[in-house]
């Protein structure tokens, strides 16, 4: 798929669109999750939605998807993991994580000279970087937790499953990038 150029209105309304959609796989994918005994931080398949959003709509429009994810959150729109939404559950321990998800796309949408697999995976792997250390640190902020601690409860459990998000989202946006944008 060519990465979309913002060169007439139809095209810039057709992106719009599609950052809603994925504003809304978003929070499909954060009601998918595991709560596990030993940290506030569900497993969910969220990530996978800002990694998709980034590498398909690039910088701008994955961000703004990510945006309008978390300002219907903010509004009171039950979009966050649990079912939950309000300006409490980002000042609460997860919040860093969810303010990453507009960095991580971001950073996923960064243009690169070739759109290769490789080039994927490395976007990917720095938009969750990202997303970790937002998240990580207001995680310390937020509980007073030290960060070897922090590190143990909110990453380390997660590396795997990330491992995974990163390999299929991969694999899909193979895929996807072969169906025409529309403008």
């Amino acid at each position: 798929m060519k990465r979309p150029e913002n060169t007439n209105r139809t095209s810039d309304t057709a992106l719009l669109m599609l950052s809603g959609l994925f504003a809304a796989l978003t929070a499909i994918c954060s009601w998918i999750n595991i709560n596990l005994p030993f940290t506030p931080v569900p497993i969910n398949l969220a990530l996978i939605a800002p990694y998709m959003a980034g590498l398909i709509l690039g910088s701008k429009y994955g961000a703004l998807s990510q945006i309008v994810y978390v300002l219907l959150g903010i509004l009171g729109i039950p979009v966050f993991a649990g079912f939950t939404s309000g300006a409490g559950v980002l000042a609460g321990p997860t919040g860093g994580f969810i303010i990453g998800y507009i960095l991580c796309a971001l950073i996923c949408g960064l243009p690169m000279r070739t759109r290769n697999s490789s080039s994927r995976f490395l976007l990917m792997i720095s938009g969750l970087f990202t997303c970790y250390t937002c998240g990580l640190l207001w995680f310390i902020i937020s509980t007073g937790t030290p960060f070897y601690a922090a590190v143990t409860a909110c990453v380390l459990p997660f590396l795997p499953g990330d491992a995974v998000k990163i390999i299929s989202t991969a694999i899909l946006v193979k895929y996807i990038s072969k169906v025409p944008m529309p403008n």
